[in-house]
């Protein structure tokens, strides 16, 4: 994943108001099951469920976004969604806002949109409706399995502002039957439409009052089942374990404590290396100037430039090493001393 979707650990919330649009796209049953295989902080699936008589489930890996989502009503399994089982054809309604990105491994890498829709779509019963959250540009890559397995496609542009920024789209559609399948040549056609709707620029938009409403099926409630590796728990365990206390020696060495008085009085560059080696380190100073010191050494790049007489310009440039003190005094005050003469006020 990309270093920006790992900050957001895949994490690109739909808006509530574009949530209350896709609401008023749905027509639901006396009691029927919903699924968000991504559910985040639970917030938009539950707008999307608001005020309807469903069993909610979710999947998250953020165990801290898992919490948020169970104290909206939503029944969570903190899990990584690939490796979470579920009983075939048992979903009323999936709604899947997957993460933006690629797969990360030594071959055949694909849109991650495509990889949790290829595993999560077997858990929708016929007839069953899917609300899929993905950038416009990503229809290509699903293209083919949605027109495999979808009939009554629409896809809607998203128009706030958090969904414009990542190019969001809604794509509706009804699960087929097992029997019900397109010939080659509509397959073909229904690819390219979706194919040719991912570069499309004039989109219909997603409004309060859609065109086409989807009838949710009725269906009881789900087991799911996580089949992974629990992280969480072997994070707490892992610290009392034979392995991570040989590893912790070579990774994370403990500093060493040097006490005791030089034999010689010491001159400045032994100094200048105890205090950049870290034996200098600690608390000093009595009353207000008991402060906290912190040495370290760091490199200063030095640029200039030099002229010859025929005009040419020539760019030196130096590193050297310099020593650094941070002091953190006890009412506060912070300072930076280092070789640089102190700009004045």
């Amino acid at each position: 994943m990309r270093p920006h979707g790992k900050t957001k650990l895949g994490f690109f919330p739909l808006p509530i108001v574009e949530a209350d649009r896709l609401r008023h796209c749905l027509l639901f049953p006396v009691e029927f099951s919903a699924l968000d295989p991504c559910v985040g902080d639970g917030v938009a699936f539950t707008h999307l469920l608001k005020g309807t008589p469903s069993h909610r489930y979710g999947i998250e890996i953020d165990a801290n976004r898992a919490v948020q989502a169970r104290s909206m009503g939503i029944d969570t399994l903190q899990a990584n969604t690939i490796d979470v089982r579920c009983a075939a054809e048992a979903v009323s309604l999936l709604y899947l806002n997957p993460p933006y990105d690629v797969e990360v491994g030594s071959t055949n890498n694909q849109r991650l949109e495509l990889v949790f829709l290829e595993h999560t779509y077997r858990w929708l019963k016929p007839g069953g409706v899917l609300v899929f959250v993905i950038p416009q540009p990503q229809l290509k890559s699903c293209a083919r399995l949605l027109s495999e397995h979808f009939s009554d496609i629409t896809v809607s542009k998203l128009t706030e502002p958090a969904s414009v920024q990542y190019k969001q789209v809604a794509v509706l559609g009804v699960r087929r039957k097992r029997y019900q399948h397109l010939r080659d040549s509509r397959l073909l056609d229904s690819v390219r439409w979706l194919e040719m709707l991912a570069s499309k620029a004039d989109l219909q938009v997603l409004t309060d009052k859609s065109a086409r409403r989807y009838e949710v099926p009725s269906s009881g409630p789900l087991v799911l089942t996580n089949t992974g590796i629990p992280l969480d728990e072997v994070e707490d365990l892992i610290l009392d374990s034979a392995a991570y206390r040989q590893a912790s020696r070579v990774l994370l060495p403990n500093h060493k404590d040097v006490r005791g008085r030089p034999l010689t009085p010491l001159h400045g560059g032994h100094v200048g290396l105890l205090c950049t080696a870290g034996m200098l380190n600690g608390v000093f100073g009595e009353g207000e100037d008991r402060h906290i010191a912190y040495w370290r050494s760091l490199k200063f790049t030095d640029h200039w430039e030099d002229e010859e007489e025929d005009g040419t310009r020539i760019l030196h440039d130096r590193e050297r090493f310099s020593h650094e003190l941070t002091l953190v005094f006890r009412n506060g005050r912070t300072q930076v001393l280092t070789h640089e003469k102190k700009e004045a006020e």
